[in-house]
């Protein structure tokens, strides 16, 4: 465990504070890299690997997506509970990448494992494995936000931190989604929908995965404490921290309502372009252009600086609507060169978003501290995989409920009406989840009050560690 922050009664500049090594704040970013690797692949084509590859109808994925969101309601929170009772030698949040890295691993590998069953065969294994992966997903996700303030106490290197977070996140997320497909293809024998070609990608990707969350665990440190924080903090007390933490409230809100949105965006992509513009390997492509958003990611920093964090997450989420009017011209028009245009616009708007939300929910621990005196970053940064989830269970449950409403059948033409439901989800639905997130940032309003916060904090800390 690190030394204190401070152990001097006379609180330090918070610009001087808990500066962060570059060779710590690339391994810190490896983590969200790692974790796109692996479950972008399983929110982006599980889907219609499940429908397309092993046989299982577009509604019973759906629902599958949707109970598996029950068990959100409970692994979230847990896992945060199990952060805010961890003490260690490595810390509190670094040890659940060294424990659960390699079961969530394995877990991404067999929810893309074909064994030979009878449907209803099929449908139990597929609720094990897939809650199975989801559960182990929070193991390792949730740490990287926790873990967040305790990296440093200084706001704007927390943005830095994140916009590295994201950069690596979203190029994960790229690679991931753009050469899948290509190498379902090659190792399955040409076929993009060959068990044996999803197996061995995921069992590759798996072994990969290992490797990074290795190098993250040895190369972080948890350096922010105070005498609270190395203490086991009892549930009712540590949600007393949630108790009037408004800025917590918006935050996990649009973390629900936007991934929901992205969701039914990311996992029809395959089915827009397969069936909708008779050209599945163009997904790819499209999906690729991730890339493109790691130019807001990188501007994140100094746009947040310029005009504040609300004020950048609210001109990414207009951005990210814009992209998806244009969407709609371009796919009623069958236009590639929009819908291209219309992606990078999209990709540019969620850029900005997807960096600050980690940042948004530290800022959240910081404030529950301050408002109520009670410092629980697990329990805080929990319900953010949670809401997450929740957003990407529903718009699983929604894509698929709406396709199968619509008609959709598997690797067959389909009816104007089934096109018609694959466009709903790919266009129409995200939109309403950005235009929601954006209305409720204009609630959102720690940015006026941080340099308070943070000053009063720092007093407070400096304190704790002087009476010790």
């Amino acid at each position: 465990m690190s030394e204190n922050v401070s152990n001097d009664s006379t609180p330090t500049p918070i610009e001087q504070q808990q500066q962060v090594p570059w060779k710590e704040r690339f391994s810190y970013s490896l983590s969200d890299f790692a974790c796109n690797l692996s479950f972008q692949m399983v929110g982006t084509y599980l889907m219609i690997f499940y429908t397309d590859t092993f046989g299982i109808s577009a509604a019973a994925v759906g629902t599958l997506f949707f109970v598996a969101r029950f068990f959100d309601a409970v692994d979230g929170p847990f896992w945060g509970i199990m952060i805010d009772h961890t003490h260690t030698k490595w810390g509190k949040s670094r040890p659940y990448w060294l424990w659960f890295s390699i079961p969530f691993a394995v877990f991404c590998v067999l929810v893309f494992t074909t064994p030979s069953m009878s449907l209803t065969g099929k449908l139990i294994w597929a609720y094990i494995t897939y809650i199975g992966v989801d559960v182990l997903y929070s193991a390792v996700n949730i740490p990287i936000t926790s873990i967040l303030p305790s990296l440093t106490s200084n706001p704007q290197e927390r943005v830095t931190l994140s916009t590295i977070r994201q950069f690596m996140g979203t190029a994960g997320a790229a690679i991931i989604t753009g050469i899948t497909l290509t190498m379902v293809a090659k190792l399955g024998g040409g076929s993009t929908t060959s068990k044996r070609g999803w197996f061995l990608w995921a069992l590759i990707v798996g072994i990969i995965v290992v490797i990074i969350f290795a190098i993250v665990f040895k190369n972080t440190n948890e350096r922010v404490q105070n005498k609270s924080s190395r203490q086991s903090i009892p549930i009712k007390e540590s949600l007393k921290a949630l108790k009037r933490n408004w800025p917590w409230a918006i935050i996990i809100f649009i973390n629900f309502i936007y991934w929901l949105g992205m969701q039914t965006r990311s996992q029809v992509t395959v089915y827009f372009f397969k069936y909708n513009m008779h050209d599945a390997t163009l997904s790819s492509f499209i999906l690729s252009l991730q890339f493109v958003s790691l130019i807001a990611v990188v501007l994140t920093p100094w746009t947040s600086r310029k005009i504040g964090k609300r004020n950048t997450m609210l001109g990414g989420m207009i951005l990210a609507c814009v992209g998806q009017l244009l969407l709609s011209w371009g796919a009623s028009s069958l236009n590639v060169p929009i819908i291209v245009v219309a992606t990078i616009v999209g990709y540019m708007g969620t850029g900005y978003v997807s960096g600050l939300i980690a940042v948004m929910l530290a800022d959240a621990v910081d404030y529950g501290e301050w408002k109520n005196g009670v410092r629980a970053e697990g329990i805080v940064t929990s319900f953010s995989s949670f809401s997450a989830k929740l957003g990407m269970g529903f718009g699983g449950v929604i894509t698929g409920w709406i396709m199968t409403g619509t008609g959709y059948v598997a690797n067959h033409a389909q009816t104007g009406a089934a096109l018609h439901g694959i466009e709903l989800n790919y266009i129409w639905v995200p939109l309403l989840g950005f235009a929601l997130s954006g209305i409720s940032l204009l609630f959102y309003h720690v940015d006026s009050i941080e340099k308070k916060m943070q000053s009063d904090l720092t007093a407070k800390h400096a304190k704790e560690n002087a009476g010790e």
